[in-house]
């Protein structure tokens, strides 16, 4: 049995596969040319993770697929339903990259309240010639401490999100159209656990108390943040988006941070990705990373591993 891992997969992932029997392809196919690879060498089992675009004509045209992975959360490039009303299993890993994007939020957090962003910017160019005035102007940050973090979209990176948070001394308030409440359990490094339970709230009132908001749900119809959202928010609010491009309205942002209703914004994600606004690019309010909250060694690993395990668990009786 084949396996094209279209968009790369952990080297314990392939091991996992190889040693069940399977032959597991790691060529990069450009999407134009994605049907006829499969269809010529017989792809049984597809992997993706967000580049790669599973649309109805590729299910349509390669009989030999039996399986859809995504490596990641979200599958808005996979048109799922129509997969499995084809007889196609689609899989993902929801859990398995949690943890990063929960760092990665907190990455650009941290570095957002103290300037760290623009700061790396301009200490290369003029640290040596305008150190004290590039002090003054970097010398105004905040803490996180005691700060209220709104998390919008509650599940398992929301949560993870909220244990960071927690851990870093913040007052957590989330909310979520699914989820009513949620566990989040803190570990020790003796095995003490403690678990506290968080009741989501209506977003408006998540965006009216909320002093930094961080974004954590799937692709929308439509901007979930735009300009009457910003409007009530707390001034100086910071936002990050490390969830889709495309809930968060890019336009209204800038304007808002332009007019100081907004501090800092974070994007991991982007309305026009690949190729985000260059008025987003080179703003330095706003702290920038292309596409990578689930891209740490760690989480690739867990995710090679857990779509090995499910493929034989499929695939192999």
């Amino acid at each position: 049995m084949k396996v094209l891992a279209n968009d790369g997969i952990s080297q314990s992932g392939i091991d996992i596969l190889k040693d069940a029997g399977f032959e597991v392809l790691t060529v990069h196919v450009a999407q134009e040319q994605l049907q006829n690879y499969i269809n010529e060498h017989k792809i049984e089992v597809l992997l993706v993770r967000s580049a790669t675009k599973v649309r109805k004509d590729i299910i349509d045209s390669c009989p030999s697929l039996k399986i859809i992975g995504r490596g990641g959360v979200g599958m808005d490039n996979i048109d799922v339903e129509y997969a499995r009303e084809n007889g196609i299993y689609v899989i993902n890993t929801p859990a398995a990259s949690s943890e990063s994007v929960g760092e990665l939020v907190f990455a650009h957090l941290f570095g957002g309240v103290r300037f760290l962003h623009d700061s790396n910017r301009n200490m290369p160019l003029e640290g040596d010639t305008r150190f004290k005035e590039l002090k003054k102007s970097y010398g105004a940050g905040r803490e996180l401490r005691g700060k209220t973090l709104g998390i919008i979209g509650f599940g398992r990176i929301g949560r993870q999100v909220a244990k960071i948070a927690l851990g870093c001394g913040m007052k957590v308030i989330a909310s979520d159209h699914e989820v009513g409440e949620a566990d989040i359990t803190l570990t020790f490094y003796d095995g003490q656990t403690i678990t506290l339970k968080i009741k989501t709230a209506p977003i408006d009132k998540l965006i009216k108390h909320s002093d930094f908001i961080s974004l954590h749900v799937p692709s929308q119809s439509g901007y979930l943040i735009g300009k009457e959202e910003i409007s009530k928010m707390k001034d100086n609010v910071g936002i990050v988006n490390a969830a889709r491009g495309g809930v968060l309205d890019e336009n209204a942002l800038l304007e808002a941070i332009e007019d100081g209703k907004v501090s800092f914004a974070a994007l991991d994600v982007f309305e026009n990705e690949p190729t985000p606004s260059i008025k987003v690019l080179m703003h330095d309010k706003i702290s920038l990373t292309p596409h990578i909250g689930a891209a740490t060694n760690e989480a690739q690993d867990r995710i090679g591993v857990e779509l090995a395990n499910q493929i034989i668990s499929i695939l192999v009786k």
